[in-house]
């Protein structure tokens, strides 16, 4: 700030040029932003949800099995009350079954959980699907 001597607040000079370079780096990317989100908008199909799992771990826990698991929606439209059902198999036999509900699987995202058995899977095969979603 600069004082004259009547103590009036004035600015004599010209804004320096570091200020008109931070000024329109913020506006281009600002602009860029905008017609990124545009274009997208435009551009995006709106897919049905397409679900993929994966077993990430196997453990005990106390009264059971707990087998984790990713489950990652790989298209463009969010999917609400998905549900994620486990099950043991034996010779192709499910000898058990649990289902686990995620209250939302985001569009082009991974989510995490984990279903809990009451046997240990030990080697057999373990198979993890979505069965069913709700549009939200």
């Amino acid at each position: 700030m600069t004082t004259t001597a009547s103590r009036r607040h004035t600015e004599t000079e010209e804004p320096h040029w570091v200020e008109w370079a931070t000024g329109l780096i913020s506006a281009l990317l600002v602009i860029a932003m905008i017609a990124w989100v545009g274009w997208e908008a435009v551009t995006e199909e709106n897919t049905p949800p397409e679900f993929s799992t994966a077993v990430t771990g196997r453990g005990p826990v106390e009264g059971g099995y707990r087998v984790e698991f990713e489950i990652a929606n790989k298209a463009t439209k969010t999917a609400a009350a998905v549900v994620v059902r486990g099950e043991i198999l034996d010779g192709g036999n499910a000898i058990e079954d649990a289902d686990v509900t995620f209250d939302y699987v985001p569009a082009q995202s991974k989510s995490s959980g984990a279903i809990l058995f009451s046997q240990d899977p030990g080697s057999r095969e373990v198979r993890i699907r979505a069965v069913g979603y709700t549009d939200p």
